[in-house]
């Protein structure tokens, strides 16, 4: 409770993003660092039952934008946002964590741990005072706020019924950007992202397209190279060197096994370092 800030409509400290949406929220109760809530915000949600092509490119998503300087928004939940979550914390940035519950109840119990990362190193918040319990209808509720605080939002997976395609029509009502990553067409977590771009939402095939789409220069490739993860760095490098690479031939080149490397290429294929094409890797000459 101590460690709880409160605030009101009104306040400098809500941003006018978040108190011009409809029904918003008449008081906050804050966890962690405040600021935050005046940032530039991307949110990144999507659905708890997800594909690890999905938690790959989530946390590629958050990772990128941390490193931009953006704060990453997501509602904690399992799959898709704690991905997210945890990309940004990966890359040393902010991230926020909005609650359908009180700022001091985990929810779900499996993230207690990067629930005490976000406190300490980013913001939770919630419109509901602390002891609060979660209910089915407060999650919809949430979702304008996790919209609304944000300039951008990003589906990445979400299913035929998932509560992230609420947040895609809150985000579409509030004149944010939206983007929805293309999924397996085969892959029941897809079907709702996928069904959205059928319908006109913007699809994300690179993650530079969300950087500069929120008027950010992106670093150049050489400047991107210092900042991959070391598998990251030796597949990106083997492409380089070799000019173009089969998934098999990296296996034998890095020793690495073959779903790592399949995963590794989805991410530098959202960092819009490699394309693929006709089972051969390239890098992507920008």
């Amino acid at each position: 409770m101590d460690r709880v800030t409160v605030l009101r409509k009104g306040d400098p400290e809500i941003p006018r993003r978040l108190t011009e949406i409809r029904d918003a929220p008449e008081i906050l109760y804050c966890d962690g660092d405040v600021s935050l809530l005046r940032s530039r915000c991307v949110a990144i949600v999507g659905s708890r039952k997800c594909t690890q092509y999905g938690i790959s490119v989530a946390r590629a998503i958050a990772r990128r934008c941390a490193e931009c300087g953006l704060t990453v928004v997501s509602g904690m939940a399992l799959g898709i946002d704690a991905a997210a979550h945890q990309g940004a914390l990966e890359a040393g940035g902010r991230t926020i964590a909005v609650f359908a519950c009180g700022p001091d109840v985990c929810y779900p119990r499996e993230n207690r741990k990067i629930m005490k990362e976000i406190r300490d190193r980013g913001l939770i918040f919630s419109e509901y005072p602390p002891g609060e319990k979660p209910a089915p209808y407060k999650f919809p509720m949430r979702n304008r706020i996790i919209s609304g605080i944000s300039e951008a939002v990003v589906v990445v997976e979400a299913s035929y019924r998932s509560g992230a395609l609420i947040t895609a029509e809150f985000a579409e009502e509030q004149g944010r950007q939206l983007y929805a990553v293309p999924g397996n067409i085969t892959s029941p977590a897809s079907f709702g992202s996928n069904q959205i771009i059928a319908e006109g939402v913007m699809p994300l095939l690179v993650i530079e397209e969300l950087i500069r789409g929120l008027g950010i220069v992106p670093e150049n490739s050489s400047e991107i190279r210092e900042i991959l993860g070391e598998d990251e760095k030796n597949i990106f490098e083997q492409i380089r060197k070799h000019s173009e690479l089969t998934s098999d031939e990296l296996c034998r080149l890095t020793l690495l096994p073959p779903q790592k490397i399949n995963g590794i290429i989805t991410v530098l294929e959202m960092k819009g370092l490699v394309v693929s094409s006709m089972g051969r890797v390239f890098v992507n000459r920008m």
